[in-house]
């Protein structure tokens, strides 16, 4: 019994040295993971950026791509430069600039090798190669610089930038350790919204080193390396010669225009005026350019469709219109006079006997009448208690078309708007909870028009073009209509969004809105002889100067295929200037190019430099009123639409030498 227990006892010990010593032999002879972790000492680990991923057309034309570049990395330990000046000449730099860049390398490391110059051309890495053989310790390696094919939708691409210290901080705060100092990362517009598409997926290289950190190869032959994966290509919405026209007639302006097709919520243009020629925001002119446009008093950099702000105006009537019909305020047929209306009518015109009329006209006083029966379309008796619940009832209908909402873009830095409520005239008027309400529809009457505290961006008002135009629905306003292949998309976009109107009511304001076109507020540079559009003028009250002009359409009526708002800032009346650049981009899209060719011209070289420079301070030069107009022009052409491209190719233009990523990169 005892030499059965002492056996025991015995091969115990032994099976719990055999799992010893095998587990020893895994670690340290099988697996090399370990081998790996334990010798990070004399391994370096190299990452690998990827090439972003291509930004494509709707038509698949290229828009944005990438080309080879170069950056030039010191090893200070090796380095010897002799002739310092000559150096300094070859890479067009100065001593001083010289001084410090070395200065900071042999901080980072005097063994190691440290970025110097970034995105050197080909041409310039081809004409220096001669010269490098003098200067030991001074190595290339291959990057990539955005490229653009085209100059246009600028604002709404965005563009590439090295990450800020604040995003770093803010990637360490969630864990995540993608990027690193010194990394270029999308900044604005696509290229941010997209960015964790557009990056790929970082490689790995391991090299060995020796106590001092010089590179001695590829460890084990490179077993552990990891290629990096190229970033995805992105297949937008936009017609980029739409965009690219677009572009054109905006020249020389402020302001937006939106294109959208009804039936799939997909952005075909989307220009923010003025713009700027992207490729100047990529590469070493970037710091440079950027401060030019940020100092910009015309602010080039803001998105406008997205992000500006303004009163709807007059194109707000449609949704009054709508919402009345479908409440039972009004019918088809109710007719208003101008009596009893403190909001006087602009337009002189017949009576206002129906709603067609009423839009044709964009009669005032018929939608303060209008607004005032929906506002008091309930039982209560208090006028006060009366108006609050009349908003309510009013704001629930008009949020539905998107207004004071997010439509949820695919783009970032969307701005909601306003849409004013029951508690925020409570606080404006100073009512308290348990106290009589202090407002009443007087105070609120302006909202009937489009103006007071309503509060809408371009893209907004093209939506509500979309939804006229489909008689009561739309797709939430896209720009990406697929991720490597098309239909790859959120699928919040292809949820078919109701605003609760019946269609019968659409085809009454449509009919108001094709009377306007043909024989209401639109000027006869705004209207097409052989294309139905269907259209609404607004002119945006701007106590800054003069009022801002709107114009939001569609076309043609039946099967719509375009919907669009154009808004130009300080420009006047919406009928007289925003509806002939919106009649020419629907004719563009719809027929492929312009039959209105001395109209085409005229459009792109009106500006309003004038009215803009009015809503700055006054210069001291008030002796001579015409040296100092004829100055403010020059000024205002020279220098506050320097950004603007002079000259914005269609696609088909001599495209420059680029680097394309296939749809399937190479592992």
């Amino acid at each position: 019994m005892e030499e059965i227990r002492k056996r025991f006892i015995q091969g115990f010990f032994i099976l719990i040295a055999l799992i010893y010593v095998s587990r020893l032999f895994y670690l340290q002879v099988i697996d090399e993971t370990y081998k790996l972790d334990a010798e990070n000492n004399a391994i370096r680990k190299l990452i690998q950026v990827p090439f972003r991923g291509l930004v494509y057309d709707r038509n698949k034309k290229l828009i944005v791509s990438n080309t080879v570049v170069y950056d030039l990395y010191v090893t200070p330990k090796k380095a010897k430069v002799a002739d310092t000046l000559r150096f300094c000449e070859i890479f067009g730099i100065t001593r001083p600039e010289f001084d410090s860049l070395t200065h900071l390398a042999r901080i980072y490391s005097p063994v190691r090798p440290s970025l110097m110059l970034r995105q050197l051309s080909r041409q310039d890495y081809a004409r220096v190669q001669d010269a490098m053989v003098d200067y030991p310790g001074f190595d290339f390696q291959v990057s990539a610089l955005r490229t653009y094919d085209s100059k246009a939708m600028a604002n709404a691409l965005g563009y590439v930038g090295e990450i800020s210290p604040e995003r770093l901080l803010k990637q360490e705060e969630t864990g995540d350790d993608y990027y690193r100092q010194g990394d270029y990362v999308g900044v604005t517009g696509l290229e941010r919204q997209y960015e964790e598409k557009l990056r790929g997926e970082r490689g790995i290289k391991y090299m060995m080193v020796n106590s001092r950190g010089v590179e001695k190869g590829a460890f084990k032959n490179g077993a552990f390396d990891k290629d990096p994966i190229a970033g995805k290509n992105l297949i937008t919405s936009i017609d980029i010669n739409l965009q690219a026209y677009a572009d054109s007639l905006m020249q020389h302006k402020v302001g937006s225009v939106v294109a959208i097709e009804p039936s799939t919520g997909e952005v075909l243009a989307m220009v923010s005026a003025p713009t700027y020629d992207p490729s100047l925001l990529s590469g070493r002119t970037y710091s440079k350019y950027f401060q030019t446009l940020n100092l910009n008093p015309l602010h080039p950099l803001l998105n406008r469709p997205p992000s500006a702000y303004y009163r709807p105006g007059s194109t707000f009537k449609i949704i009054q219109a709508l919402v009345a019909l479908q409440m039972g305020a009004i019918s088809a047929g109710t007719g208003f006079g101008h009596g009893g209306s403190p909001i006087n009518c602009s337009h002189n015109h017949p009576v206002a006997s129906d709603v067609q009329k009423a839009i044709q006209y964009s009669c005032n006083p018929y939608f303060y009448q209008t607004y005032k029966r929906m506002i008091y379309k309930n039982n209560e008796t208090n006028v006060f208690k009366k108006s609050a619940v009349g908003l309510e009832k009013w704001d629930e209908m008009v949020a539905k078309f998107g207004i004071g909402q997010s439509l949820e873009i695919d783009l970032p830095n969307e701005k909601k708007g306003k849409l004013p409520d029951v508690p925020y005239y409570d606080k404006m008027y100073g009512g308290q909870e348990k106290a009589p309400l202090r407002w009443k529809f007087s105070n609120i009457a302006s909202n009937s028009i489009g103006e007071g505290e309503i509060i809408v961006n371009p893209l907004k008002m093209a939506n509500v073009a979309a939804i006229i135009a489909n008689r009561g629905w739309y797709y939430r306003p896209h720009l990406v209509k697929g991720i490597g292949k098309v239909g790859d998309i959120d699928e919040k976009y292809k949820e078919k969004i109701s605003v609760g109107i019946d269609r019968r009511h659409f085809e009454t304001v449509i009919g108001g809105m094709v009377a306007a076109v043909n024989n209401g507020t639109v000027s006869g540079d705004g209207r097409l002889s052989d294309i139905q559009m269907c259209g609404k003028t607004g002119t945006s009250q701007n106590r800054h100067g003069e009022n801002h002009s709107i114009f939001i359409a569609f076309a043609p009526r039946e099967n719509p295929k375009i919907a669009i708002a154009v808004f130009v800032e300080n420009a006047g009346s919406g009928g007289a200037h925003a509806a002939p650049i919106a009649s020419l981009c629907v004719e563009k899209y719809i027929k492929g190019h312009s039959d209105r060719k001395a109209i085409e011209t005229k459009w792109m070289n009106k500006g309003y430099p004038i009215n803009i420079i009015r809503t700055t301070p006054k210069s001291d030069n008030s002796k001579n009123p015409s040296a100092k107009k004829d100055s403010v022009v020059k000024k205002v052409d020279e220098e506050l639409f320097l950004t603007t491209p002079q000259t914005l190719p269609l696609m088909g233009a001599e495209k420059p030498n680029t680097f394309k990523i296939p749809m399937k990169p190479k592992r």
